[in-house]
């Protein structure tokens, strides 16, 4: 059976899921877009993750196009940039989500990040969207651990379901202190840019030697692969690498059947060292 991520209101959704970053942005690719997203279905890759800032609102539209006929398959997650985090901003923000992506109701909806309004503000009309059966969860996303303490105390902070920041083995920062903070406080993460930013962590040697070690179901291992499978050990967390083609969705999916070992990680540990003390959270 497929391990699953349970969150804090009960949901259990898979580890697994895709990203939307810069989806939308070139119209000739947005048959092969749909394509791969409706392919990570078929794959059991269920989260969909998206923002109204990405292409400013292309991305959702491409979404919209991909879980048309099939949104009872979806766990539908998009953001709200934070100039548009107050009350009525957020249901203003959110009814135009809900209609570039074709649907009634988003299971999470997150803070894309720290703003000027205030936090209280915009989790009023989270929670005024929960009670109204709008979105099924909220959460935030590339919050440190003192912003997270902050959203604790306001009297309905603790309902927060999830965080998103970025983590992958060349940004581990977030393993010193806020990983486990959040798991404490049964917030999942959500981590974007899984395989790092622009290939370059994937041809580090390491990674090289531990796939020549491992197949999956499509043969050899790869090093995203590998990359992906040690994000995907930490508990409480959800991946998102982009869904860039159907050949990358096939490859992440196999990723779910590699079991690294001790001495794996361990040489891991010495290729991206690991956060000896806190760092600021970084966002990309």
């Amino acid at each position: 059976m497929t391990r699953m991520v349970k969150l804090k209101n009960g949901i259990d959704v898979p580890p697994l899921g895709m990203g939307t970053w810069n989806m939308g942005d070139n119209a000739s690719l947005r048959s092969d877009e749909v394509t791969s997203l409706r392919t990570g279905l078929d794959l059991g890759l269920r989260v969909i993750d998206t923002a109204e800032m990405y292409g400013s609102g292309r991305s959702e539209n491409v979404v919209g196009e991909a879980i048309k006929g099939r949104r009872d398959e979806v766990f539908l997650i998009t953001k709200v940039l934070p100039s548009n985090a107050s009350r009525d901003g957020v249901m203003k923000s959110c009814k135009t989500s809900l209609k570039r992506l074709g649907t009634d109701r988003l299971d999470l909806y997150l803070l894309h990040w720290r703003g000027n309004v205030p936090l209280e503000e915009t989790v009023e009309a989270f929670e005024r969207l929960l009670e109204e059966g709008v979105i099924g969860g909220w959460g935030v996303s590339n919050f440190d651990v003192n912003s997270m303490k902050e959203l604790d105390r306001l009297s309905t902070g603790t309902s927060c379901v999830a965080n998103q920041v970025l983590y992958s083995l060349d940004h581990r920062g977030i393993e010193f202190d806020l990983l486990g903070e959040d798991r404490k406080r049964k917030v999942v993460t959500i981590a974007y840019s899984p395989l790092g930013q622009g290939g370059g962590m994937l041809h580090n040697q390491t990674l090289a030697d531990i796939a020549a070690e491992h197949e999956t179901s499509l043969g050899r291992a790869t090093p995203a692969q590998i990359a992906l499978a040690w994000v995907l050990r930490q508990p409480s967390l959800i991946a998102i690498p982009k869904a860039g083609s159907v050949k990358h969705l096939h490859e992440n999916s196999a990723a779910r059947e590699i079991s690294l070992t001790k001495e794996n990680l361990a040489a891991l540990d010495r290729a991206f060292t690991p956060p000896t003390s806190s760092v600021p959270l970084e966002v990309i």
